[in-house]
């Protein structure tokens, strides 16, 4: 068993600290939901500043958008030339993908600085493609409302994750110190 343990040292280091990192950061986000102040069926903050952002974009893009207040869930329709075509949920922040993305940054730590940086930089490029992936959705259900379901549960998850794998597998092979020790 020591042997196995010596062995596989490091896998277990980054099971034990992605666990806890995700944990802790799940918890404090849960925290934050629970704690957020509004109305029964007004959503949190960041998924209202989500749900304006996308507003501004399509806006900014030559599209009458609108949002407002869905009347019976914790949630902000989205409407194009008057028409609602999607819904912006508190799963719509980005924050669990940042989260995840984050615990495997720090489980898989360089420098601190580095990690720092990085974590920060990365949850921002993810904060700002699934901005625009709402947007470009909310175009897809305007445009094409009988694709929906492709659309909203194969398409843009794909490219979502895909961001967060490609910003992992940069993170391992330029900045990791597991790797760099081992090679």
């Amino acid at each position: 068993m020591k042997d196995l343990l010596t062995k596989y040292k490091l896998v277990i280091r980054f099971i034990v600290i992605f666990l806890v990192t995700y944990s802790v950061l799940t918890i404090a986000y849960n925290l934050y939901l629970s704690y957020s102040d509004g109305a029964k069926f007004y959503p949190d903050y960041l998924t209202n500043l989500v749900a304006k952002q996308t507003n501004s974009l399509l806006n900014g893009i030559g599209y009458d958008a609108n949002i407002a207040a869905h009347p019976n869930e914790p949630s902000m329709k989205v409407i194009i030339n008057g028409k609602f075509v999607a819904r912006v949920i508190e799963g719509c922040n980005a924050v669990s993908i940042i989260i995840l993305f984050l615990s495997f940054i720090v489980a898989f730590s360089g420098k601190f600085k580095t990690t720092l940086m990085y974590g920060l930089a990365g949850s921002i490029i993810i904060y700002t493609f699934n901005l625009i992936r709402i947007v470009i959705l909310s175009i897809g259900l305007y445009h094409y409302p009988w694709r929906q379901e492709i659309l909203h549960t194969v398409i843009f998850p794909m490219l979502i994750y895909g961001v967060v794998f490609l910003l992992w597998m940069f993170w391992v092979n330029r900045f990791s110190k597991s790797i760099k020790t081992n090679a």
